[in-house]
């Protein structure tokens, strides 16, 4: 697959007209983001995502197209986990429904460096040193393991380490101040609970980052469709976050589906010198495993629900 300049210029430039149309015409006014906007918005990155993906077919041919897929199948998954944090957090810190997309857009901006990083690193080192390949598919293995066995989310705001640094080099508010991040008091400068918030949402989402990079090379390590597939899930990672904020506590069993997938990959690794999986059933089996997860954690908390039906 040859990638020209051009290819990753173009597709650069769409990016930051997305981000400047979101933060500068359609979210310049800060407000409160309702479901169906939400919905409306998750359905425009998915259509955007699934558009680029034909054309990938168009440029590169069908399998190129089917490791961006299932890449980006991976990717908007593993994301999930991201909302179960940003739920947690902005509860957590009491941040007001009209602030939550300002804090998003521009964790979700500096998650999208951190992963370009891990992105070339992780290319980088495969390619150089092929044994790497058996350490990532290990870590993957393992960490599905803790994932099915270890149920919940490990984020201790109070106790962040990375919160009590930062506490120690700047002084901050214990009030918000509107949307600003950093405020000047009596001439002295200091960062509001806004700015905590996005620090904690960039250090999770790095942390997420080990995982899910991992996990999309044992796909493919061709640069241009992990990068591209990385982008899209997590440009559409804020509008999911509204459309699914009220209801994520319903995923019940997508835990244990993202530990299987993490595992399943992480084996594909293992193997790639004994037997190469398919793409094509990789994204079978991804797909399958995550629809059932999803299925299964309805049917269960729906009759959670009408066994706590209300008490005459």
């Amino acid at each position: 697959m040859e990638v020209t300049a051009a290819f990753w210029i173009g597709f650069n430039v769409f990016v930051l007209l997305m981000l400047a149309l979101d933060l500068g015409v359609f979210n310049r006014k800060a407000h409160v983001v309702s479901v169906k906007e939400a919905l409306t918005w998750s359905g425009v990155w998915i259509s955007l995502a699934l558009i680029f993906n034909g054309l990938i077919y168009y440029w590169f041919g069908e399998a190129k197209a089917i490791e961006f897929l299932t890449g980006y199948l991976i990717e908007k998954s593993l994301s999930i986990d991201n909302i179960f944090v940003f739920v947690l957090v902005f509860g957590y810190f009491q941040i007001p429904a009209i602030y939550q997309h300002k804090i998003l857009f521009w964790g979700i901006l500096g998650a999208l460096v951190m992963r370009i990083i891990f992105i070339f690193a992780g290319v980088a080192l495969i390619q150089q040193f092929h044994w790497t390949v058996y350490i990532f598919g290990l870590f993957l293995i393992y960490t599905g393991y803790k994932m099915f066995t270890e149920k919940g989310t490990a984020i201790d705001p109070a106790n962040n380490p990375v919160m009590k640094f930062f506490r120690r080099m700047m002084p901050v508010t214990n009030e918000l101040h509107g949307s600003d991040f950093f405020v000047k008091l009596n001439g002295k400068r200091y960062a509001t609970p806004l700015f905590l918030v996005l620090i904690l949402i960039e250090t999770t989402d790095l942390i997420f980052a080990v995982d899910s990079i991992p996990a999309i090379l044992a796909i493919t390590q061709d640069q241009f469709i992990v990068y591209t597939s990385n982008v899209f899930a997590i440009l559409g990672l804020r509008s999911l976050y509204f459309a699914l904020a009220h209801v994520v506590d319903r995923f019940v069993y997508l835990s244990y589906g993202l530990a299987i997938i993490l595992v399943f990959v992480g084996l594909k690794m293992v193997m790639v010198d004994i037997y190469k999986i398919p793409t094509f059933i990789s994204l079978l089996v991804i797909a399958l495993i995550l629809t059932a997860s999803v299925v299964l954690s309805f049917i269960k908390t729906e009759k959670t629900d009408k066994m706590d039906g209300p008490v005459s």
